[in-house]
């Protein structure tokens, strides 16, 4: 199990205008170095919108055919959720992109009500995991993390991400449920998340984090400022951890119905 290098473009947005904000992460996105992996905030393409209706990417999705080129033409596996139509039905859509041309979605599952995200967008049924360099990488959004059953390891991911658009006022939850999943998960876990100001004036402090399996974070928090969160993940490491501390051997067995 090789190491796994992943990058967190922690940035402000730009209000529903998925162009603009297509051309300031391809600008990020070729300006990295020895990255495998580049993590995008929820809604990257328009901020966290409840207009799914007025700003929604139709198939076959601008944005994705966008990450996948880009991801084939730096070799970077590419991560974050935009807002799509499928059917009749609105999504908070996660896509991840590898250079192999192999991808995956995810539909958001838990709807933020404090929003009124459940009034604007339908919930996703299934969670999903993806193997890359070795890694099984199982990615979810935002809301999502205030839900462990959903995030729950069953010895079949290493490596947990979080895209977000988590508001400064709860900054301190935020920090607490990224540390608390990667322990109880015995896993890798990380968080992007944007800052500066949406059109609804909600702030937004960053604070993206990548944390161990112990719940030790690996990285310098950025607040209140754009920034690029880099770490390699110990694929070794991982695995000694999991050796000295089986604890997934205790878990409770149960299912998700």
């Amino acid at each position: 199990m090789q190491d796994l290098r992943i990058s967190l473009l922690q940035t402000d947005l730009i209000w529903e205008n998925p162009k603009e904000n297509r051309d300031r992460f391809e600008q990020l996105i070729r300006g990295l170095e020895q990255t495998d992996l580049a993590v995008l905030p929820e809604m990257f393409t328009t901020g966290f919108t409840m207009h799914s209706a007025q700003v929604a990417e139709q198939q076959p999705y601008p944005s994705l055919d966008w990450m996948r080129n880009l991801s084939k033409e730096t070799g970077i596996g590419i991560c974050g959720s935009l807002v799509a139509k499928d059917g009749d039905d609105y999504f908070n859509r996660l896509y991840l992109v590898l250079p192999d041309g192999r991808e995956m979605k995810y539909d958001k599952r838990h709807l933020f009500r404090m929003a009124n995200e459940e009034k604007h967008y339908s919930p996703g049924s299934e969670s999903a995991i993806i193997d890359f360099r070795g890694w099984r990488i199982k990615p979810l959004i935002c809301y999502d993390l205030r839900f462990p059953v959903w995030s729950r390891n069953r010895n079949d991911y290493d490596l947990l991400l979080y895209v977000a658009n988590w508001p400064k006022a709860r900054t301190s939850a935020w920090e607490a449920l990224l540390r608390a999943r990667a322990i109880e998960n015995y896993c890798y876990c990380a968080g992007v998340n944007r800052v500066g100001f949406d059109r609804n004036e909600v702030a937004y402090e960053g604070a993206s984090g990548i944390y161990d399996m112990k719940g030790v974070l690996v990285n310098e928090i950025a607040r209140d400022r754009e920034a690029v969160v880099h770490h390699s993940l110990s694929g070794k490491e991982l695995l000694e951890y999991r050796e000295k501390f089986p604890v997934h051997l205790d878990a409770d067995d149960f299912e998700i119905t």
